[in-house]
């Protein structure tokens, strides 16, 4: 196994921007990780509205790992969702930007390094999350859909802020979700005719403007 990867000066950590930003470490304080488990959750605390996203990336392969860590947003704090595939050392880089602000790039807010030292459980693999779905969203469930589970009968429950209505579409069919008493986006939706068949299921959400949907999550089958 490749040993802990060098890294450059004030790269761990928090970046200029975190406390500038309002933003604290809410569950690992410290930016060096030791993990024995492939799972774990990272949170942030914002104190401001914030579009936050991360990169996880393999460090011996240098590879970038977007499939693998899931953002959303509850009560002002940022969860990072990590299914690492194998042992050994990755980076984990956090990014925001203050809202309203619509600028294209993200300046890096605060840095991990993650030394996972067994895979205890199957690995996850997240949907794609789209630019809204960074603006406070977060999934009930489900946070990862296989192509091996039961698909009959699928559960969808979201909090997608300012949404007007929601659906889900599955190679072009659409389902719409009903909003429940908890302000909670949710319906059952059957895909298990898409098993395998390598089709797009995304989460979208209408704001109120005419007909028009915006793509949050993007599930692969």
């Amino acid at each position: 196994m490749a040993g802990r990867p060098e890294l450059q000066n004030g790269f761990l950590g928090a970046q200029p921007k975190f406390a500038e930003f309002g933003l604290s470490t809410e569950s690992h304080q410290e930016p060096e990780i030791h993990s024995s488990t492939n799972q774990l959750e990272v949170k942030i605390r914002t104190s401001k509205p914030s579009k936050v996203t991360a990169n996880l990336t393999h460090c011996a392969k240098n590879e970038e790992l977007p499939q693998h860590v899931f953002t959303q947003t509850k009560d002002n704090v940022v969860s990072f969702l990590v299914s690492l595939p194998d042992v050994g050392y990755y980076k984990l880089q956090i990014f925001a930007l203050l809202l309203p602000d619509d600028s294209k790039t993200l300046p890096g807010v605060f840095n991990y390094l993650i030394n996972c030292t067994n895979v205890t459980s199957a690995v996850s693999t997240y949907p794609k999350q789209f630019a809204q779905w960074k603006e406070g969203c977060y999934i009930v469930e489900p946070a990862s859909l296989s192509g091996l589970a039961n698909l009959s009968n699928v559960r969808f429950e979201a909090y997608i802020p300012g949404a007007k209505s929601a659906a889900i579409v599955a190679d072009g069919n659409w389902s719409h979700l009903q909003k429940n008493s908890a302000a909670l986006w949710e319906g059952r939706v059957d895909l298990d005719a898409y098993k395998g068949k390598d089709v797009k299921v995304t989460l979208n959400a209408n704001y109120g403007e005419d007909n028009k949907f915006a793509s949050l999550l993007e599930y692969r089958l």
